[in-house]
């Protein structure tokens, strides 16, 4: 028997299959259309069945990949000269539709369009083009192969160049065969997961989504402290924020404690001591671990001190007063930079501005230390548990339905990674030095502070205890998860560990060892991850991570309008990048505030991502009624059972400033379809400024259409079924309008005014008996209406329903029913001539939430 780690793969079957890829005379070409010309002599093209031979995937894997292998293969490239870094032309092509992601910064990645290999921006990700010509889509994807890591960028004359990188100026090569992966497909979307499953097949450093289970958190709501409290989170603070939410009728079932929590310094300090009065993230980029346990803040924390009758008050106007400030600073060290650039007149004036408010921010810590110390000093504990775990019992003994409790740390730990010296591992200030690839990326505080201050890395042979030092710790602590960010900044420390590849399998399998022993194999939120590399090698434990970059409140760079297009920028990065990252992981929209002014935008989207949904509220900032149509009380979510992504019409247009496209992406519920419809118009990336900045005159209503054949049915196999109907209710939730489509209908005409949105139910119409015509639509209050709808069955006198929540129930009834029993008990209902039948239904806590109703005909 072939052993499960060295699975051979048998494609002596698709040898007879014709090759849908092939190079000849300096033309790539798809199913004989020119997809690259100009191809150079020195770039090879091999059929997927010459590269890959051997594999551990499952056994299904293997069969899907050589069932396909036909249709792709690998591109490689030679050149006389070795080196760490090489470029080199794949071919051209103009005129010609693409779909790209780049990255716009070390962490995060976008979506960008264009008609010519020159068009590609810097740092990309993969290609897809559209090929009308023979109803197809080819897609190219840099890879890995050795110690080397590929990206595409644009060259002259259309031309699509390939950099290979080794990150080690003792890593060379000047021979790659397999360093681009090419595929074709009849479907965008099957091209994905055909691709990225080759690929998986191919490397073996990685797994697939269906591979893996997601943490529990996915189908939940929760809070996460970052936005509340940056760097000034602490216990008190945590009890108050968590406790607002229970009172105000949702209880968060996750909570993330983000970067805060640590004994973190700087170099020059006392080695023993925390760094004090840090605010924003900006502060403390230098900044390094110097125990692998928690800050004092936590450490110092009294077992029982939140569960007396007497738990101490919190004032959140000073919290909010130490961030504003520390906003204030980071603004003046900005000013400082470029005053520093410029040799500005006006260096001396911001100096004398920073040390004042560093003054006044050193009063506020004063103050709040002072206020915090009168408050508890009469107050003693339960307990004689001190630190981080009596702090999780306490939590989870106040709040009952706590499942989950996660924390924030750096892949090296901390930002500025661990202190030499500090502790048992055996660690290094490595200078950081980013690759030239990335010149063309957007400038970034954190880049800026991470190379100024270098990185203590931990040695490679030390890495697994160093995870499992940490992680068992918190782990005994009453922590079951992890949210591990800065990730990407080992490309800036891998010159001597013999480069980026090199440095990430140690320490990617470090982390996943420690995950599996510490967190269920699963207890971890991957962010600023989103480069190629970490997803095929990072993704062996990894189920759950970020698709866009972080949530902003406003403008870090003091643009009025950024407070509303951010929002927009926002989403298209998530709807773009689980396009591919959702191969790999269940795409993680992120947090956001239900108090901003785009909030409800925002609540649209989180609606149907299918994901976690959590919010970064600060203390005594909430809309509850805002919150309550995306959460139950018991702190679950109507999700949907699926990750959305752009329907096909959007795949190739700009939703952020072409003034004419809206984002629809689509999702599935288990009784239904569903498209959202956004208005993200009025930002984008400058290619001259390498920035993000608004396009006012894009910020406008845009029109558009939407249709039921827009829902990509097939890609879910419990939704297949549904794609077949001959009818469908369409239900539109904020307009709370209801029309009949069918697939040859036309489509809906809409007007999106600018950051808002519209979603749009597609309920399959079920015939009951005497041909009565039924759509159960779900919960109006809800903005996934259709995902409260949790099981349905005809019966012989009408159809029973198991719906979750609170509110009122909608359906689409041709004929009005006889009478209306929720959990056995006749109710009133209303039923109108055009079909809307409507009754409430209460919250049963003790059937969690679920109501049995049953409609008689």
């Amino acid at each position: 028997m072939t052993p499960p780690n060295d699975r051979t793969l048998n494609l002596l079957s698709s040898q007879a299959l014709e090759k849908h890829v092939l190079l000849s005379e300096g033309k790539l070409t798809v199913i004989g259309v020119p997809l690259l010309t100009h191809v150079p002599d020195n770039v090879t093209f091999s059929p997927f069945s010459q590269i890959c031979q051997s594999s551990d995937a499952p056994p299904d894997l293997l069969q899907r990949v050589v069932a396909q292998s036909h249709k792709g293969g690998f591109l490689g490239f030679s050149q006389k000269e070795s080196s760490d870094r090489l470029m080199n032309s794949l071919g051209s092509f103009t005129g010609r539709e693409f779909l790209s992601v780049f990255r716009f910064k070390t962490w995060w990645s976008t979506q960008w369009v264009g008609i010519s290999g020159s068009d590609i921006q810097m740092e990309t990700q993969w290609l897809l083009f559209h090929l009308p010509e023979i109803k197809s889509y080819a897609i190219i994807i840099p890879t890995i192969e050795g110690r080397f890591r590929s990206a595409l960028h644009p060259g002259s004359d259309g031309h699509v160049m390939i950099w290979a990188e080794s990150g080690s100026t003792q890593v060379k090569a000047s021979s790659f065969g397999a360093i681009a992966y090419i595929h074709v497909s009849e479907n965008p979307f099957n091209l994905m997961k055909e691709a990225y499953t080759a690929l998986r097949v191919h490397l073996n450093t990685f797994r697939l989504l269906e591979e893996k289970t997601t943490p529990s958190l996915v189908d939940k709501f929760g809070w996460c402290t970052w936005d509340a409290f940056y760097l000034t989170v602490n216990p008190l603070g945590i009890w108050h924020g968590l406790k607002e939410f229970v009172d105000g009728g949702v209880a968060p079932r996750f909570l993330i404690i983000d970067d805060g929590w640590q004994s973190i310094n700087l170099d020059g300090e006392d080695p023993n001591d925390d760094a004090r009065n840090l605010v924003l993230g900006g502060e403390q980029m230098t900044a390094r671990l110097h125990r692998l346990d928690e800050g004092d803040k936590f450490k110092k924390y009294k077992g029982g001190l939140i569960l007396g009758p007497n738990t101490p008050s919190m004032d959140p106007k000073m919290i909010k007063a130490l961030i504003n400030k520390g906003i204030e600073l980071e603004h003046l060290q900005q000013e400082r930079q470029s005053a520093l650039e410029s040799a500005s007149a006006n260096l001396h004036q911001i100096e004398a501005g920073i040390k004042k408010v560093k003054q006044e921010i050193d009063g506020l810590w004063r103050e709040l230390g002072s206020y915090s110390d009168r408050k508890c000093a009469n107050l003693c504990g339960e307990t004689e548990e001190y630190g981080l775990k009596a702090f999780t019992m306490d939590l989870r003994s106040k709040f009952k339905g706590l499942d989950d409790i996660y924390v924030w740390h750096a892949l090296c730990g901390a930002w500025g990674g661990v202190r030499p010296g500090a502790t048992h591992l055996n660690s290094k200030v490595i200078p950081c030095k980013p690759s030239p690839g990335l010149d063309g990326t957007m400038r970034d505080l954190a880049v800026v502070r991470i190379v100024e201050g270098s990185v203590g890395l931990v040695h490679l042979d030390q890495v697994n205890d160093f995870y499992d030092s940490m992680h068992s710790h918190l782990a005994k602590s009453g922590v079951t998860g992890v949210k591990v960010d800065v990730i990407h900044a080992l490309e800036y420390v891998c010159d001597e560990y013999g480069g980026r590849v090199e440095l990430a399998k140690a320490y990617y399998d470090g982390l996943s060892d420690s995950i599996a022993k510490n967190f269920n194999g699963n207890g971890i939120i991957a962010s600023m991850q989103q480069c190629n590399d970490f997803y095929f090698l990072g993704t062996k434990q990894v189920s759950l991570a970020r698709v866009g970059d972080d949530f902003w409140f406003q403008d870090p760079n003091g643009d009025p309008m950024g407070a509303f297009w951010l929002q927009g920028l926002h989403m298209v990065h998530c709807a773009y990048n689980s396009m591919w990252m959702g191969q790999m992981v269940q795409p993680d929209w992120d947090m956001f505030q239900s108090d901003h002014v785009c909030a409800k935008f925002h609540a649209g989207s989180r609606a149907i991502c299918g994901g976690p949904i959590y919010l970064s509220d600060s203390v005594g900032s909430h809309d509850f009624d805002l919150i309550k149509r995306l959460v139950y009380p018991d702190g679950t979510v109507p999700k949907c059972i699926h990750f959305p992504l752009p329907t096909r019409d959007c795949l190739f247009k700009n939703p952020l400033f072409d003034q004419q496209t809206v984002l629809k992406i689509w999702n599935f519920n288990k009784y239904g379809g569903v498209i959202g419809a956004f208005n993200c118009q009025g930002a984008g990336w400058d290619t001259k400024m390498h920035k993000f900045r608004g396009f006012p005159e894009c910020y406008k209503p845009m029109s558009g259409s939407v249709h039921v054949s827009e829902i990509e049915w097939e890609q879910k196999k419990e939704a297949a079924h549904m794609g077949e109907a001959k009818e469908y209710i369409v239900y539109m939730n904020e307009a709370e309008e209801l029309c009949w489509m069918t697939q040859e209908s036309e489509p809906l005409q809409i007007i999106i005014q600018p950051s808002t949105f519209e979603l749009f139910s597609f309920v399959p119409v079920i015939e009951l008996r005497g041909n009565i015509k039924f759509a159960a639509i779900g919960l109006m209050n809800m903005f996934n209406s259709g995902g409260t709808i949790q099981d349905m069955e005809c019966t012989e006198d009408g159809v029973r329903l198991k719906v979750k929540g609170e509110g009122t129930f909608l359906a689409y009834s041709s004929e009005s029913p006889k009478k209306c029993q929720p959990n056995g008990t006749d109710v009133a209902f209303d039923w109108l001539p055009d079909g809307k039948l409507r009754l409430n239904l209460a919250w049963d806590g003790e059937a969690g939430g679920l109501s049995g109703l049953e409609l008689f005909y």
